[in-house]
C-alpha cells in the first residue's frame, strides 16, 4: 500500500507513531534519494511548476529532434544527422549524469538521459541514409515520417532505441525512459506487418493481428516488470502502449456477428475488472471505451427503434453504481483477498496506469 509524508504525519497526529520517529523517518527516506519519496523508496510523483517546466522542456527538445523536424534538416544529410544526433546524445547524457550524481536531481537528470535515447532513431536514420541501408522496403521518407507513417524500414531505428533505452536503464532508474522505450515498441508493432506479409505496405487485416499478438507481448513483460521492480512503477507506459497495441487491434476487428461484438464487450469488462485488481487506470479507462462503444452500436442498430432500451442501459447504469457503493463498503475485506492471492510483486502500489 503506497503512501505519502502526508499520510506518516496523519498516523503520527493519531499516535500511531510519535513525532520524533516521524521526523527520522521523513529524513531517511528524504536522505537516501535527495528528494520528497513515496512509501516504496521511489521520488513522490509531483504536479508543480518545476516538474512541469521539466517534462515540458524534455517534449519539446524530444519533437524537435524528430516529429516537428522540417524538411530542410532532413537535407543535411546522413552523416551530418548522425553526427548531430551523436552530439545531442553526449551532451545530454553528460549534463544528465552531472545533475543525476552530483547533483542529486533525479527528475532533470532523467529527463536529460531520457532525451539523450530519443537520439539513437536520428543517429541509425542517417547511418542508413549515408549507406543506403534501407533493404527491401526502401527508404521510407524523412525523419519526421518516422512518426507519422507505418514502413518496415524503420525496424532498425526503433531496435536501437530499444537498446540504448536498457543501457540507460542499466545506469539511471528513471521510469521516463520507459515511454521512450515503449513508444519505439508501439511503433515496431505497426513496422512488424509488412515484414510478416512481405510486402512493402502490409494489408489491414495483417497489421491488426500483429498489433494485437504484439500487444499482447508488451503487456506480458509489463507484467513481469510489475513482479519483479521493487521501487518506483517502471510499467507504466508498458501497460498504456501494450494496451494501446491490444485492444487497438481488437477494436479494429471486422466482427459481423452479435455474438463477436458481444464477446469484445466482454473482454473490455474484464480490463475493467483488472484496473480494479491491480489499480491500474489505462485498463479501466481502455475498457470502458470499448464498453461505450459496444453500447454506442446497440443503440444504433440492434435497439435502434426500442422505446425501452434507454430505460434499461439506465438501469443497468445503476446497478454499476450499486456495485460500486458495495466495494467501496467492502473495500477492506477485497484488498485483503488480493495481498493473499496476488503475487507480491502484481498487488497494487498506487493507482497509476
Amino acid at each position: 500500500m503506497p503512501y505519502s509524508a502526508k499520510d506518516l504525519r496523519e498516523a503520527a497526529d493519531a499516535g500511531v507513531i510519535s513525532a520524533a520517529d516521524l521526523e527520522r523517518l521523513l529524513d531517511f527516506l528524504k536522505s537516501s534519494t535527495g528528494q520528497d519519496v513515496a512509501a516504496d523508496g521511489s521520488p513522490a510523483a509531483k504536479f508543480d511548476a518545476a516538474h512541469v517546466l521539466w517534462y515540458t522542456g524534455a517534449l519539446i527538445v524530444i519533437g524537435a529532434m524528430g516529429l516537428f523536424s522540417t524538411l530542410a534538416f532532413t537535407q543535411m544529410g546522413g552523416r551530418a544527422l548522425t553526427a548531430c544526433a551523436i552530439a545531442y546524445a553526449v551532451g545530454f547524457s553528460v549534463a544528465g549524469h552531472y545533475l543525476w550524481h552530483d547533483k542529486n536531481l533525479r527528475v532533470p537528470g532523467g529527463l536529460l538521459i531520457a532525451i539523450a535515447v530519443s537520439m539513437a532513431p536520428l543517429a541509425v536514420y542517417g547511418i542508413q541514409d549515408e549507406l543506403g541501408w534501407w533493404g527491401k522496403f526502401g527508404k521510407p521518407g524523412t525523419v519526421h515520417d518516422f512518426y507519422v507513417w507505418v514502413k518496415g524500414s524503420w525496424i532498425f531505428m526503433e531496435i536501437a532505441t530499444i537498446a540504448a533505452g536498457i543501457v540507460a536503464l542499466r545506469y539511471y532508474r528513471f521510469a521516463f525512459i520507459i515511454a521512450i522505450m515503449s513508444v519505439a515498441l508501439w511503433f515496431m508493432s505497426m513496422d512488424l506487418a509488412p515484414w510478416f506479409s512481405g510486402t512493402a505496405h502490409a494489408d489491414f487485416e495483417t497489421q491488426r493481428r500483429v498489433s494485437v499478438w504484439f500487444g499482447l507481448a508488451v503487456l506480458a513483460v509489463a507484467w513481469i516488470v510489475d513482479y519483479r521492480s521493487r521501487s518506483g512503477d517502471f510499467a507504466f507506459w508498458l501497460h498504456l502502449f501494450g494496451l494501446l497495441a491490444f485492444w487497438g487491434g481488437i477494436t479494429a476487428s471486422s466482427s459481423s456477428t452479435e455474438l463477436g461484438k458481444a464477446v469484445y464487450c466482454l473482454l473490455n469488462i474484464g480490463l475493467v475488472a483488472i484496473a480494479v485488481i491491480l489499480m491500474r487506470r489505462a485498463y479501466a479507462v481502455f475498457g470502458a471505451f470499448g464498453i461505450c462503444m459496444y453500447l454506442g452500436h446497440l443503440a444504433d442498430v440492434v435497439f435502434k427503434d426500442s422505446l425501452w432500451f434507454p430505460f434499461s442501459l439506465s438501469l443497468i447504469g445503476i446497478a454499476v453504481i450499486a456495485a460500486g457503493l458495495l466495494y467501496h463498503r467492502n473495500e477492506r475485506a477485497i484488498a485483503s483477498w488480493i495481498d493473499t492471492h496476488l503475487p507480491r510483486g502484481l498487488r497494487p502500489r498506487s493507482a497509476t496506469a
